[in-house]
């Protein structure tokens, strides 16, 4: 299932990656709600594998101008990769994950912090002094294990993964999403989770 929302927000990915390499496309349409703050990732995968993936937290800019830029730092300014090349355009697929507002959550112990996890619905937020890491919720389906899933993130917020101290603020949010099929790049279609 795909929505006119999604399929909008993967034109815009495409196309401003597209420009940048100087692969002009078709402009995606205008919509109203384009102009309204809000917050995204954008992630690019090749064969089922991350080629990049950045995004913003809190919105604070409008939707179109998250977008554009999510995509441009995914495919050109993620560190953990190169810049993404022309000839790599038709095997990079496109994932929008759009967060709701982030809600803080309120625990005694780690313990009581992993039983009030949504495993595949939680995107998780750690915070500790300026350490700060986040997880979407398609990471559970790596790290299905909630104790796994909070080492992985302490560890990818430069702690040790049993570091703990109750000064840890944690946030939650939840994610649309919507992903390109493999023929996307000719057809422009979008599968959507909600």
């Amino acid at each position: 299932m795909y929505t006119e929302q999604g399929r909008i927000l993967l034109r815009i990915a495409r196309a401003s990656i597209h420009a940048a390499l100087g692969e002009p496309t078709a402009t995606p349409p205008a919509a109203e709600w384009l102009s309204e703050h809000g917050a995204c990732f954008v992630t690019l995968t090749q064969h089922d594998k991350l080629r990049g993936c950045i995004g913003t937290l809190e919105a604070h800019r409008p939707l179109m101008e998250d977008v554009r830029a999510n995509a441009m730092a995914a495919a050109f300014r993620d560190p953990r990769f190169t810049p993404l090349s022309a000839p790599e355009l038709p095997h990079t697929r496109i994932e929008i994950s759009l967060l709701s507002q982030m809600e803080p959550l309120d625990f005694k112990d780690e313990s009581d912090l992993r039983a009030q996890l949504r495993p595949h619905t939680d995107g998780v937020v750690l915070h500790y002094g300026t350490q700060r890491g986040t997880f979407l919720p398609q990471v559970w389906q790596q790290l299905p294990d909630a104790r796994d899933f909070l080492r992985e993130l302490k560890q990818k917020a430069g702690l040790p993964a049993d570091f703990w101290a109750q000064s840890i603020d944690i946030y939650r949010y939840t994610v649309r999403k919507w992903r390109e099929q493999d023929s996307l790049a000719e057809a422009g279609t979008a599968s959507s989770t909600p």
